[in-house]
């Protein structure tokens, strides 16, 4: 086989291959240039303050080196992203459980969903803060009010964009599956809930980063047992540790957008063969 003709069998692979490193290029580029932008106006800002203020915000260099790299600093902070990290995920998973089968049952029963919607709805209202006092005294300052803090700031999105989706089906099919007399059931998993995949994934993206702020605030309510980030960061700023704060603040940004980055690749994994959502 000559050279001329291995190339050429090569051209498809090199013309397919390209435009996805163009995709992958273009996807990086953009919050790389931001991130760097972000850095400089930091950088810029912290060297503008007068020594006696330059401690409310350190550069970014301190604080990677003296709130995130030194033993001290991350001894600290780690075991406590962790602790964060597992009250997010134990009531993110609650809330999925439950506000899929909230939804489940709204579109079962139509008189289940006028009377619990109404109430679903001032349960989001209801600002979180003013009913955890009274929590801490149904429950004490446990890990269980933390929890259900974040599974009641995290609950919301679930069960309203699930239901939407379910609702969102073509009429055209329902009636086709009725004219072949098919069960609820059979409607519910094989039509219903296929095309309700999209929107639920879009509930669980916004769900996670929601969970991760239920995590935090219940954290600095209550200050009780192993601490979390939350807790850290009023330790931190009572002592005066804004370099170690600035840190904390970081890694809670962080556990935040991880949590939403994986859903987003997961969505695009289940979708993106089938669902115009996931295009490209």
């Amino acid at each position: 086989m000559t050279q001329l003709q291995t190339f050429r069998q090569a051209e498809p692979v090199i013309a397919a291959a390209s435009p996805r490193r163009r995709v992958h290029g273009k996807g990086i580029l953009p919050p790389a240039v931001l991130f760097a932008g972000i850095l400089v106006v930091w950088e810029a800002i912290s060297a503008s303050l007068s020594p006696g203020r330059k401690y409310l915000l350190p550069s970014p260099q301190s604080v990677l080196m003296h709130g995130l790299l030194a033993h001290d600093a991350y001894s600290q902070i780690l075991p406590s992203f962790l602790r964060t990290a597992l009250l997010s995920l134990g009531g993110f998973l609650v809330a999925i459980v439950f506000g899929m089968l909230l939804a489940a049952l709204m579109y079962r029963f139509r008189w289940f969903e006028r009377a619990a919607f109404p109430y679903l709805v001032a349960l989001q209202a209801v600002p979180v803060l003013a009913i955890a006092p009274l929590m801490a005294v149904v429950f004490g300052y446990s890990y269980t009010a933390k929890g259900l803090i974040v599974i009641l700031i995290a609950f919301f999105p679930i069960p309203a964009n699930f239901l939407l989706g379910l609702r969102s089906v073509d009429a055209g099919l329902v009636d086709l599956f009725r004219l072949h007399r098919s069960s609820w059931w059979t409607r519910f998993f094989k039509l219903a809930l296929p095309n309700a995949v999209p929107q639920l994934l879009t509930g669980f993206r916004i769900s996670a980063g929601l969970a991760v702020i239920g995590a935090i605030v219940g954290e600095e309510f209550f200050q009780a047992g192993v601490p979390g980030l939350g807790m850290r960061l009023l330790q931190y700023l009572d002592q005066v540790e804004y370099n170690r704060l600035y840190g904390a603040l970081i890694l809670s940004s962080l556990l935040g957008i991880g949590f939403y980055s994986f859903f987003t690749w997961l969505s695009r994994r289940l979708l993106q063969s089938w669902h115009e959502s996931a295009a490209g």
